[in-house]
């Protein structure tokens, strides 16, 4: 390390000085969703003429970048997406440039180390600070492993980012170049909460006592647990994303001062106290409550979301969500049909963590119905709980992974459970007007005796 004696200015480029430098055959990586170098992707369309076959790898973009948006980079960019947002879903759908990569969160960076090594990686950070270090403040889930694989690292210094620690403290020797780009960080809004939110989210909470370790994430129904828990006490956070609900939770006094970690591990002193994430996104409440905050550790994905990682703390609870449940409780979160509609994320990871933790528990949660467009421009209202899963469906969480599914009608726990009883159980949750539907079903193909 260079110390205090670190020469920025011969390290700092321009977006064109940076993108000069990308040449064809390249395997870009992008740092995840807020974490993201906006100015260079932003601009990535424009050096088309001069390369090919230039592949850039994303987890959340937040931007509708004309790399992957616009139909005439096809051959001169591919895009593999983590996970698959309403843009990219567009890009997959009209440009065919984008095309998802199958993976569990924590394993994400490594296995494109094996398809795919970067030779050019790209996020932003903090400015400097006097030591000549660096925060890449909004994600380390797959950032760390990256940046050493890459043969160049280029990270963009927005003095708006969030000042964070644990695995984003980088040193600047450790980076490439260098663009000054500053803009409001990234940030989603918060959906609104409804009737069938609030009653998922107190089916849940009925289970989750003082002193468990959460994992959540984001949409109607985590919010709708969150806003449940806000009398518990002593809660800790081990979870994949930081959201705007653990600011509240916190402000609420529910998040103990100890450890969220209580394995036998390395870790465990060093994380003494801390809320464990691999990644944050959300609105500026939640970025003004991380600057700076030493109660918040942001660490490797590949070690936060492991299951083993996981299943070291105690009472860990797993709340996820879904978009079909079949009668055995295979669980489909990321697609409709075989249509590509998210990704898996970490639901793997965190279920199954979840359930190797003493005294923990998963939740899978859903709406009972769902209202589909129809060919002709009509509505129609569907079961998500099915006798099997949609042809071409991907299975997200196997079966024989699956602890609870809660619906707006309640929970059941099919851990253990025979295929028989799931059935039973898993209708009793579904929405009346499908349950006879779905008996029916049932003992046609066989998962019930037929009357």
């Amino acid at each position: 390390m260079t110390g205090i004696n670190f020469n920025m200015a011969a390290k700092t480029i321009s977006v064109e000085e940076a993108l000069s430098k990308i040449k064809s055959g390249d395997s870009i990586v992008s740092a995840l969703a807020a974490a993201e170098a906006s100015g260079i992707l932003s601009q990535l369309h424009t050096i088309a003429p001069k390369v090919k076959d230039v592949r850039v790898a994303t987890c959340l973009p937040m931007g509708n970048y004309p790399y992957y948006m616009d139909p005439a980079m096809e051959g001169h960019f591919y895009h593999d997406a983590w996970f698959f947002t309403p843009p990219v879903r567009k890009s997959h759908d009209e440009s065919g440039i984008s095309s998802y990569v199958p993976n569990h969160l924590h394993r994400a960076g490594l296995d494109r180390l094996i398809f795919a090594p970067p030779t050019v990686f790209v996020g932003s950070c903090t400015p400097p600070d006097k030591h000549g270090y660096v925060s890449i403040s909004l994600s380390a889930t797959y950032e760390r492993e990256m940046m050493n694989a890459a043969d160049l690292v280029i990270l963009e210094i927005n003095e708006k980012t969030p000042l964070t620690f644990g695995d984003t403290t980088v040193h600047v020797d450790e980076v490439d170049y260098f663009i000054n780009n500053t803009h409001d960080v990234h940030a989603i809004g918060i959906p609104p909460i409804n009737d069938r939110d609030l009653k998922i989210g107190n089916f849940i909470a009925d289970y989750i006592e003082d002193g468990c370790c959460l994992q959540l994430g984001i949409g109607g129904i985590p919010n709708a647990v969150t806003a449940a828990l806000l009398h518990k006490r002593n809660l800790s956070i081990h979870t994949e994303m930081f959201t705007d609900g653990m600011v509240d939770l916190y402000n609420a006094g529910c998040i103990s001062s100890q450890s969220s970690f209580y394995g036998k591990h390395f870790h465990r002193q060093q994380l003494t106290g801390k809320m464990v994430c691999a990644f944050a996104l959300g609105t500026q409440k939640l970025y003004d409550f991380l600057d700076g905050n030493p109660g918040v550790a942001i660490m490797r994905g590949c070690w936060v979301n492991n299951p083993y990682t996981i299943g070291n703390n105690k009472k860990m609870m797993s709340i996820n969500t879904s978009l079909e449940v079949d009668l055995t409780g295979q669980i489909c979160s990321e697609s409709i049909g075989p249509k590509q509609f998210s990704g898996t994320g970490g639901q793997a990871d965190t279920a199954i963590g979840a359930q190797m933790s003493e005294g923990g528990k998963s939740f899978i949660a859903l709406y009972s119905t769902a209202d589909i467009k129809q060919p002709d421009g009509t509505r129609k209202t569907i079961s998500k709980i099915t006798p099997s899963l949609t042809l071409g469906a991907a299975v997200t969480l196997h079966r024989s992974n699956v602890d609870y599914v809660v619906t707006e009608y309640g929970a059941v726990r099919l851990k253990g459970a025979p295929i028989s009883e799931r059935v039973k159980r898993l209708i009793s949750i579904a929405h009346p007007d499908f349950r006879a539907w779905l008996e029916e079903e049932a003992g046609r193909i066989g998962l019930l005796k037929s009357r």
